[in-house]
């Protein structure tokens, strides 16, 4: 039994084969965002106020640095499955091409700078 249909033939969208491991993906992300961001929450509230050489001492220890490195990671690549998603939904062609290619750049050069951040102060 096919369950394409003709027009999906021609057009060359057959069944998505991998929607639930974007579910699933999307469901992993979201349930350590809601463990994460609180713990980040917290880690920042300890941190704001003091003075920055106690902040940079702070985030030396192992807990906050690896708070605040696996939120930035998780965040991140959240944000980009979700405006994959939004793009490939409702842009198309080279623009669509290029719009992802931007902005898994700009996700990936977020992750970067960040860890690159964390890591100079917890050196």
């Amino acid at each position: 039994m096919r369950y394409i249909t003709d027009r999906k033939r021609v057009q060359g969208l057959g069944s998505g084969r991998d929607g639930t491991v974007h579910h699933w993906r999307f469901t992993v992300s979201s349930v350590l965002m809601v463990i994460l961001a609180p713990a980040f929450v917290i880690v920042l509230a300890v941190g704001f106020g003091q003075s920055h050489a106690d902040v940079v001492s702070y985030f030396s220890k192992p807990f906050p640095a690896i708070v605040v490195c696996l939120t930035l990671i998780v965040g991140m690549w959240h944000l980009l499955q979700e405006t994959n998603e939004a793009i490939e939904d409702y842009v198309h062609g080279v623009a669509g091409k290029l719009t992802l290619i931007a902005v898994a750049a700009y996700a990936y050069t977020l992750i970067a700078v960040g860890l690159f951040a964390i890591g100079q102060m917890a050196l």
